[in-house]
């Protein structure tokens, strides 16, 4: 029961701090808006003129390139608040917090469990937010669609944070935390086909992409969007599933080495 309420005392702290800060929900939903309405509606006109509609629904399986980076979007939200959400243990470890956290009488594993639900809630509460704009770009979103595409955003969330959670575990200094999250988080980005179709692409960069977990996430957001899909919903589960699970329990060992 102690691990229990550590957990939701950890989760509850978090989710707080977040619906308190309105600069950081702001500031995490800016850049997404940015792809979607600048650079997508950008694009979008520069594809008209070369490409007819009918051939572009055929290249990208959308009616236009907004809805085709649309589902994109909403993972580079989850993966950029759910990996950087990590950046607060470190914060903690500076103010001391953190090694207030370690003394309490619960298990490291549960200090780990609740810190990364915490943040894949948060990220949750940030793809959320995207999908109040999927009515202006000619998304349908049903009824029924929602609560799958929630399951599907927490899945990508939880195993994105743990990620974060076990590199900031290992880290002493935010710029050293900061210089390997951006080396990590672009190249997931852009291979993850947020931009562009993952078709006939050379051997190297197909390989790339296959080994790119959130290629798999925005895939699986696509599946839910009625959106043309890489993958099996099968096998895009298996792949997040399991590498959250390889992540969270990386996390839960870089916690128990912690002093």
């Amino acid at each position: 029961m102690e691990n229990l309420r550590g957990i939701y005392t950890l989760w509850l702290r978090d989710v707080k701090r977040f619906s308190r800060d309105r600069a950081r929900i702001i500031g995490a939903t800016s850049p997404p808006l940015l792809w979607l309405f600048i650079i997508g509606t950008g694009v979008n006109r520069g594809i008209a003129n070369v490409v007819s509609p009918e051939r572009l629904g055929v290249v990208l399986g959308a009616k236009n390139y907004i809805t085709f980076i649309y589902p994109g979007v909403i993972g580079m939200t989850i993966l950029f608040t759910s990996i950087f959400s990590a950046v607060s243990i470190i914060w903690d470890r500076e103010f001391g917090f953190l090694k207030e956290v370690l003394v309490a009488p619960i298990s490291r594993w549960a200090v780990a469990v609740g810190r990364t639900l915490g943040g894949a809630t948060v990220a949750l509460f940030q793809g959320a937010i995207m999908l109040i704009f999927a009515p202006f770009i000619g998304v349908e979103i049903t009824l029924l669609t929602v609560p799958k595409l929630f399951l599907f955003m927490f899945l990508i969330a939880f195993a994105l944070t743990s990620l974060g959670m076990a590199v900031a575990a290992r880290m002493r200094s935010m710029e050293g935390f900061q210089v390997i999250m951006n080396f990590l988080t672009l190249p997931m980005f852009f291979l993850s086909g947020a931009i562009f179709p993952l078709r006939n692409l050379p051997g190297w960069l197909d390989f790339l992409v296959k080994i790119d977990p959130l290629s798999y996430g925005v895939d699986i957001l696509r599946n839910a969007l009625g959106g043309p899909t890489q993958n099996s919903l099968a096998l895009n589960l298996l792949v997040i599933a399991g590498f959250g699970f390889v992540m969270i329990s990386l996390a839960v060992y870089q916690f128990s080495q912690l002093e």
